[in-house]
């Protein structure tokens, strides 16, 4: 088989993802057939592609009959749905984290996004959860709120892998991968094997260039439009390769520490005018994830350009910050919004989500 374009991905360092589960994937084969073609070497998933693949066929009907025998709680019944896809993905996946010993082949389950500003409850469910999956290629999602951020530490702490989602500023990006440093250094105080967690910093991208561009067209600056979100995204990469190049990161490292991995989320293109593979061809460098929807892994592999981009263009990105300034768009303000919306999002396809299992229940009872 002629190598693709996604497998030259590959060679520069960075593992493709694809940001998409269902049943119907893992029953078919398309999720191996996904590995095997386009190089995808890891899955993400969060409550809005969980409420899709239940709304679609009856992939899920034969195991909703059985858990409505015992069970009438939308919510648990969604974990349990949610969790026997997650096992059967860690399973498919496997081989890929025995191949990279640990560096890809992994599976996200997001925490319920109610609890994103609940530390304590987030904590007891992402151990829950991790208990509940248990497999080693399982990373539990959970948002990079204020709050969360306790929780990413001490889930860290006690040795569990974190996906920590909906990163957006570069401040908060920082604060999340100190929340990790700091899980580690606990751990190995406390006579743990920091070799066995891992970690992923997932920071959207094409989110941010949606929310600056109606802003930028507000303020009459439209030259600057499709500009933030590749700019943000090389700034906190260039974060990145501080954080985890220095004396203390090299000590952890000895012990077998792995380093927190930039993982480029939202990497679709929303705006039309833009090229529909922009926020894959602009940040292609190594040690790092980028996970995909179908689609974009699609037009990728069609006409996708593979180059070092990602370490380019860092001074351009930083004066670009202080262009958005002078133009009067607050980059703070942009962030937050962002952050509120995402974890709203979420919890809204949450609602649809349930909102969905109780009228399949009523489906499946009447019939």
């Amino acid at each position: 088989m002629s190598k693709s374009r996604l497998h030259e991905l590959n060679e520069h360092g960075q593992s493709v993802w694809i940001d998409s589960l269902s049943r119907k994937w893992l029953r078919d084969g398309t999720l191996r057939k996904l590995m095997d073609e386009d190089a995808v070497g890891g899955v993400t998933s969060n409550p809005t592609i969980f409420q899709k693949a239940l709304s679609e066929g009856d992939w899920y009907d034969d195991q909703l009959r059985e858990l409505l025998q015992h069970q009438d709680d939308p919510r648990e019944i969604f974990w349990q749905l949610a969790v026997a896809d997650v096992v059967e993905a860690c399973d498919v996946l496997r081989p890929v984290w025995d191949a990279s010993k640990g560096g890809d082949g992994y599976v996200s389950l997001e925490v319920d996004p109610d609890l994103a500003y609940d530390q304590e409850r987030t904590i007891e469910q992402a151990l829950r959860l991790h208990e509940w999956v248990e497999r080693p290629n399982l990373f539990v999602k959970i948002p990079a709120t204020e709050p969360g951020l306790g929780a990413i530490e001490e889930c860290t702490a006690r040795g569990r892998s974190i996906n920590v989602t909906l990163i957006f500023s570069l401040e908060r990006y920082t604060a999340v991968a100190d929340a990790y440093l700091r899980g580690l250094e606990r751990l190995v105080e406390t006579g743990g094997d920091p070799a066995t967690v891992a970690s992923v910093a997932s920071f959207f991208v094409s989110r941010v260039d949606t929310e600056a561009d109606r802003r930028l067209e507000e303020v009459g600056r439209p030259e600057l439009k499709g500009k933030l979100a590749i700019a943000n995204a090389k700034l906190a990469y260039e974060r990145y390769r501080e954080l985890f190049g220095g004396s203390s990161w090299e000590r952890l490292a000895a012990k077998g520490a792995t380093p927190q991995r930039c993982l480029w989320a939202s990497t679709s293109t929303k705006n039309p005018e833009y090229r529909d593979v922009l926020y894959v061809e602009e940040l292609i460098g190594p040690e790092t994830v980028n996970t995909m929807p179908l689609e974009t892994i699609r037009a990728f592999q069609d006409h996708g350009r593979v180059a070092d981009t990602l370490a380019q263009g860092v001074e351009q990105a930083h004066e670009l910050l202080a262009e958005l300034e002078r133009a009067g768009v607050d980059y703070d303000d942009v962030t937050d919004t962002l952050e509120r919306e995402g974890v709203q999002k979420f919890s809204d396809s949450l609602a649809e989500l349930l909102e969905g299992i109780s009228a399949k229940r009523g489906e499946l009872v009447s019939a």
